[in-house]
């Protein structure tokens, strides 16, 4: 077909005269960004429209649309141009004329050119045939020609996006779904596509087609300026390469910083992950709703005709003090009052992780805005919550974002302000800074059965790159920022300096191992020197590996393994020839405890003390009154078998969870005349309420009594509770581990118990050995976190420690109950 042009070339709506205005436009350094793009697409309209003008003066039933990113009005320098020639259908010869005399001037300019031409039914049976057709139609925009052609058009695709939402909404899900498969996650990607990767602009786009089917909305904070970033990054990297590329390749990102006045292509990544964590962030939120609305939709008819009309309210269920579970998600107890519960964020965080569900972002925001902040030294409770959100695997990496969308995380910990973000320029690395240390965090919770101290562990995770945010070597800019960060949470002088330890060598043991020659005992003196103790050594251990796969593939393999474990091997037989292990001495009863075990061995049955205890107070008069850990349970009862289970069983059916916890054997002053040797079985334990108010110590004490004559038959009320309340399907905890510690004593055999802490545990911990007839000596239990890390101290019938293939054994049926 032959092209015609009666306007003059050099004529301001000619090729010309548009392609001069246009150069200038994005030549001169006045406007950039928002105020660009807008002249830049208000130049193009009035050219288009020019054209529009004088191909078609009189036209009637026919307008030309822009769509798509240019119906947006979001034209960069290379953006191709979105159009639609809509018609009625009346002269198809003089609107094929009409589309040749707009195409070709556009072509001519070398400008990308998406065009259709469709009368109003065409481009709707197209759009509800192709989705990304519709997507685009959403965003039309009159430019010339027949308005109510355009409006009308307009009108009806609004309409039946909207009526077929509950349809296309999952179909653009999907969409996105693959594309993010496809071009990764553009927050953690060196070279990121900033439109088609997951948190980039065409997700942008998906968020406000979603709050155009009136179903959901997307959480809007941020959110226009996050767009923002994207797109001006865009535009500076269409200037600097000259092509219309969306493609943030190494070698054009620092003359991409400098085109928007940013220091350099860090600061130019940082900017772009940041936009992108908004958008996926918001994405999550708005698709999960989405997703919610959809599921109510379905049953709510089912649910009217049993229920005969009415309105069910939305079931809550308690998930920790102030904290309850309301339609899949974690929200705030309507009793909850983060104004006066600095520790509330990190006990609904770790709610929502251990129960495997996202916390609502609407409780987030309201926490960011009202909760003080937490003294410091933190008390004991937000250290354990800590903990607790730090262990439980997966499911940490999306609540701890939640937090992040709203500034908590900062504001808990103000050093992660320097890693947020941070790209690691290195091959190796699939992660920023803080994600990095956050999956490190989720790969050691899987190794927390393999070390004495898992809390430790979990924190030295969270910060061992924490030092990548200042200048100089990391580690050792990092021990300095991790020993001031324990100090503030509450870690007692020998964990700060263990936490610091492991922060300053966390490459120590990969690099020796891959590096150095092992048979060579000064290699492993240097270690051992530096680690300094079998704990840290076990601590680092672990480390390293969650570290390693943490980072990548490549960076951990099962040689590297082998090679990290053979010298900790060698440097634990150096450790253990310096620092033999030793059994701890129990110390001398205090005055309390000793009345107790009178009165205890008087009456012939329990007697048990409640004291509530606060965290000490610190120093300065600065601080607010201190907090409530828990309460000192203290019970005397005659030395008997059966003691520590149905102690721990009565705990369990009152929900009480057992922080700390001993158990020893006290002889009686000799004043005291008993017709046997005298001894009373105390136990000093540390209980906190899972959620509402403590039990009265009637109720507790009476409780025992049933337990211990067999009237109570724990077992049974436990299974029964468990049935009637179904614990959530979480995150799959690493499996129980118990060993026998060899030389731990010389009186006993010590029979450690690692295991996922729960309700009931200790209960089937002390029933497994009671059935195994061995006896406990004493006991140290603690719950870290999510974790419980108990030792027991068992003797045989006789006070003897058990022989090697019996404890073996003991430990084997032990784990097998556990595991079952």
């Amino acid at each position: 077909m032959t092209r015609t042009d009666d306007r003059k070339e050099t004529d301001d709506t000619g090729p010309s005269g548009y392609a001069a205005a246009r150069l200038h436009l994005l030549t001169e350094g006045a406007r950039s960004g928002p105020p660009r793009r807008t002249a830049l697409a208000e130049l193009t309209d009035d050219w288009l429209t020019g054209l529009f003008a004088a191909a078609a003066p009189a036209a009637k039933g026919v307008s030309l649309v822009a769509v798509g990113g240019y119906g947006r009005g979001e034209l960069s320098p290379r953006s191709d141009l979105d159009l639609l020639l809509l018609h009625d259908g009346s002269d198809p010869a003089a609107v094929a004329a009409l589309a040749d005399r707009l195409w070709y001037p556009v072509w001519d300019l070398g400008i990308s050119l998406d065009h259709s031409v469709r009368t109003p039914a065409e481009a709707r049976k197209t759009a509800g045939d192709d989705l990304k057709v519709q997507l685009g139609l959403l965003d039309a925009r009159h430019l010339a020609g027949d308005l109510g052609l355009t409006a009308g058009l307009r009108t009806a695709i609004l309409a039946e996006w909207r009526n077929q939402a509950p349809k296309r909404l999952p179909e653009l899900q999907e969409l996105c779904a693959e594309r993010a498969e496809r071009h990764g996650e553009l927050r953690f990607l060196l070279e990121p596509d900033l439109k088609e990767a997951r948190g980039g602009l065409r997700d942008a786009t998906a968020l406000r087609a979603v709050a155009a089917s009136w179903l959901a909305d997307a959480p809007r904070e941020g959110l226009a300026d996050a767009r923002r970033r994207l797109l001006d990054a865009r535009d500076a990297l269409h200037l600097v390469t000259g092509r219309a590329t969306d493609r943030l390749a190494l070698q054009e990102q620092d003359q991409v910083a400098a085109e928007l006045g940013l220091l350099d292509a860090d600061t130019l990544l940082r900017q772009v992950y940041e936009a992108a964590r908004v958008i996926s962030y918001a994405g999550d939120v708005t698709w999960r709703e989405v997703n919610r609305v959809l599921r109510a939709r379905a049953v709510r008819p089912r649910l009217r005709a049993m229920l005969g009309g009415g309105k069910p309210g939305a079931e809550r269920s308690p998930l920790a003090e102030g904290v309850v579970e309301q339609d899949g998600e974690v929200v705030l107890a309507r009793t909850a009052r983060p104004e006066r519960d600095p520790v509330l964020p990190l006990r609904a965080a770790a709610a929502a992780a251990q129960a495997a569900l996202p916390l609502s972002p609407h409780a987030v925001r309201r926490m960011a805005a009202t909760a003080r902040p937490l003294p410091t030294p933190w008390p004991a409770e937000a250290r354990e919550q800590l903990i607790t959100l730090l262990g439980s695997g997966r499911p940490t990496v999306d609540v701890w974002e939640a937090l992040e969308a709203e500034g908590l995380i900062s504001r808990l910990l103000p050093d992660w302000e320097r890693v947020r973000c941070r790209p690691q320029r290195n091959a190796v690395h699939l992660w920023t800074v803080d994600r990095h240390l956050i999956e490190t965090a989720v790969r050691a919770s899987a190794l927390t059965r393999r070390v004495s101290r898992p809390d430790l562990l979990l924190v030295a995770a969270l910060l061992h790159d924490i030092g990548k945010g200042w200048p100089g070597d990391h580690s050792v800019a990092g021990e300095i920022i991790a020993r001031d960060v324990a100090a503030r949470l509450g870690f007692d002088r020998a964990d700060v300096s263990v936490l610091s330890t492991l922060v300053r060598h966390h490459l120590l043991l990969v690099e020796t191992a891959t590096r150095r020659d092992l048979d060579d005992p000064a290699t492993v003196r240097a270690v051992a020197d530096a680690v300094g103790s079998e704990s840290t050594l076990e601590l680092l251990h672990a480390l390293t590996e969650a570290d390693a796969l943490a980072t990548g593939p490549a960076a951990w393999s099962t040689w590297r393994g082998s090679l990290v474990t053979d010298l900790v091997r060698r440097v634990s037989a150096v450790l253990a020839g310096e620092h033999p292990g030793t059994e701890p001495e129990p110390g001398a009863p205090t005055a309390e405890q000793e009345r107790l075990a009178i009165e205890a061995h008087r009456t012939g049955g329990p007697v048990l003390a409640l004291r509530a205890q606060a965290e000490p107070a610190p120093p300065d008069d600065s601080a607010e009154a201190s907090e409530p850990l828990g309460v000192e349970l203290v019970i005397a009862v005659p030395d008997q078998p059966g003691v520590l289970p149905a102690l721990a069983g009565v705990l369990a059916l009152h929900r009480l969870t057992v922080r700390t916890g001993g158990l020893r054997t006290l002889r009686l002053p000799d004043a005291v005349e008993a017709s046997d040797d005298g001894s009373v079985l105390l136990l000093d334990w540390r209980v906190a309420a899972e959620y509402g108010s403590l039990p009265q110590a009637t109720r507790l004490r009476a409780d025992l009594v049933r337990a211990l004559d067999g009237s109570l038959d724990i077992s049974s009320r436990l299974a029964e509770r468990d049935a009637a309340y179904p614990r959530r399907r979480g995150r799959a905890a690493p499996p129980p581990r118990v060993t026998v510690a060899p030389a731990a004593s010389r009186h006993a055999t010590v029979i450690e118990v690692r295991a996922q802490d729960a309700p009931g545990l200790l209960f089937r911990i002390g029933t497994a050995l009671e059935k195994a007839a061995v006896r406990v000596r004493s006991m140290h239990v603690s719950t870290l976190g999510a974790n419980a890390v108990d030792a027991f101290y068992v003797t045989s019938g006789t006070g003897a420690p058990l022989p090697p293939e019996d404890a073996t054994a003991t430990a084997r049926a032990l784990e097998e109950a556990l595991r079952a």
